[in-house]
């Protein structure tokens, strides 16, 4: 057996192969028939001619198919491209073309998109429907139906042996540009995301049994809220596969009281969300009137992939007292990077109000702009860093991969552009993403910590925060803000509410309300639409 996703899989179905593992709406799966499926569709795609090395996507909310065609195409070392639901044609295109997709498994709805781009697409020759209820029929994009597909392929597990070079590539558009597909060797991706390196005690496994010996009869359940076509969201159900801890996803359009239902129903333990974009609206849907669950398994809440506001931690602080509250740091570049366990105490101290403080995870470190070390407590602000195991770089683009993974300190490090410092205690405080950085009169304005600030206010429902040019200091803050209904905040009141929280220069100097503030799925800001929006009509001060 090794570090491989599939391998690690296997290992789990044999160990408790009656052990229901996944629920996704009406569909619930034990170890043992979540194994069968994916063989099926592993070896109907065998029979299409599809093997080591050639790229799958799959493109569809999440399902239990989902997870069942992401096993299959590493069942016979295929590597599974995953593809956002939201893109629209042309994006459609660029990804199938640079993802060099030979095969695609997608719901039923979306076959009339996929065929406006099929024909230029030559390398693309094998569709799969999933059945989403939709009523749409993909004969004429020529998709075979997943049901059937799966149903001509046999359930035996007599693939080959699998390599530790095997390939997880994982499509990113972060928070600007187009997508980029990262690239690790699986073992890497394992050790970073999938628990081949403890969080808590920061050691690794030293053999793959290592981790399905963590499997017992007592076992956890975990809720990640997010589309599996983000990695979050994929290695919130990959890591737990491995250890036999039981998986609910959530699928369809995102109702805070639908999911609280499903919360309570399943008795889940963990909550996987995203920010503030998920966790607003949950813990506000539990403060309706007459609003009652029964929300007593719940033992940890996190966000990964982006922070929640302040305001929004001390409402779950109030209403979940006994639950364990974090964030977790990480990127598509460097998985795992650093963990912040939230309480009262911490969110009352003023720091807390501006930048998330960290635990570093294992073989993390910052660089200052001549790539040497930050020390702790210099106050020096350097770039977030990963070494270790870290990925090959980006697919098909060598000018991307040299300047995102680069040599310091005689190694290999991950270094995609966060901002951070270190503290004297050795915590790391992470500031964002430099290429949303704001620079104003020479002074560098992170946006996550205006946003935080803006968020606190009562009749702001959600921000984003970019910079626009300003003759005089270069760039200012701009801040679109959807208002809570029937609230219209003005800049005057927004930006005295600010003051209170952080330094003057940093407070926004023009005001956009929009009807919603627009992020992607998994609650990542879109900062190119933000900037398109600053650019049209303001209020300034």
């Amino acid at each position: 057996m090794e570090f491989n996703v599939a391998d690690l899989v296997e290992a789990a179905a044999d160990r408790v192969p009656d052990r229901e593992i996944l629920v996704c709406g009406e569909d619930r799966r034990t170890y043992a028939q979540l194994d069968a499926r994916a063989n099926r569709m592993a070896h109907y795609l065998q029979s299409l001619g599809i093997g080591a090395g050639q790229h799958i996507g799959i493109y569809g909310f999440n399902s239990a198919r989902w997870i069942e065609a992401m096993l299959a195409a590493y069942k016979i070392r295929a590597v599974p491209i995953n593809v956002n639901y939201r893109y629209v044609e042309e994006e459609l295109l660029y990804i199938f073309d640079n993802a060099d997709l030979v095969a695609l498994v997608h719901d039923a709805q979306f076959a009339p998109r996929i065929a406006t781009v099929r024909d230029r697409v030559p390398l693309l020759r094998h569709c799969i429907a999933i059945d989403d209820g939709s009523g749409v029929d993909g004969a004429a994009l020529g998709s075979v139906p997943y049901d059937r597909a799966q149903a001509q392929g046999s359930p035996a597990r007599d693939f080959a042996p699998r390599s530790p070079d095997d390939l997880y590539v994982l499509y990113t558009g972060g928070t600007t540009g187009r997508p980029k597909g990262v690239m690790w060797r699986q073992p890497d991706v394992i050790f970073t995301l999938g628990g081949g390196i403890d969080h808590v005690t920061k050691e690794p496994a030293q053999r793959p049994e290592d981790l399905t010996n963590k499997i017992s009869d007592y076992y956890l359940t975990m809720a990640p809220l997010a589309p599996l076509m983000h990695g979050a969201a994929q290695w919130a159900v990959l890591g737990p596969l491995f250890v036999g801890t039981k998986i609910v996803l959530w699928s369809g359009s995102f109702e805070p009281h639908k999911v609280w239902r499903m919360i309570e129903r399943e008795k889940v333990n963990t909550i996987a969300l995203t920010g503030d974009a998920m966790a607003r609206p949950l813990i506000e849907a539990l403060h309706e009137p007459g609003v009652s669950y029964d929300l007593s398994s719940l033992m940890v809440i996190s966000s990964t992939a982006a922070i929640f506001s302040p305001s929004v931690k001390l409402q779950y602080l109030e209403h979940f007292p006994n639950v364990m509250l974090f964030d977790a740091v990480g990127s598509s570049e460097q998985g795992f990077t650093g963990m912040a366990s939230i309480n009262k105490e911490t969110l009352t101290q003023p720091a807390q109000h501006q930048h998330l403080r960290v635990t570093p995870g294992r073989d993390v470190a910052v660089f200052d702009e001549n790539g040497v070390r930050v020390q702790p407590g210099s106050g020096i602000v350097g770039r977030l860093a990963r070494g270790g195991n870290v990925p090959l770089g980006y697919y098909k683009d060598p000018e991307k991969s040299a300047a995102t993974f680069v040599q310091l300190e005689g190694r290999r490090w991950a270094v995609p552009g966060d901002y951070a410092t270190v503290e004297a205690d050795g915590s790391i405080v992470v500031m964002g993403r430099g290429s949303v950085c704001i620079n104003s009169g020479g002074e560098k304005i992170y946006p996550e910590e205006v946003e935080g600030a803006l968020k606190s206010h009562p009749a702001v429902f959600d921000a984003l925060v970019v910079g626009v040019p300003d003759e005089r200091w270069g760039s200012r803050v701009a801040a679109i803000i959807q208002p809570r209904p029937g609230q219209r905040p003005t800049l005057e009141e927004l930006a005295a509410h600010c003051r209170r929280r952080i330094a003057s220069f940093k407070v926004p100097r023009e005001l956009h309300l929009v009807e919603q503030i627009r992020r992607s799925p998994s609650g990542k800001p879109d900062y190119p639409w933000a900037k398109h929006v600053a650019a049209g009509g303001e209020q300034r001060a």
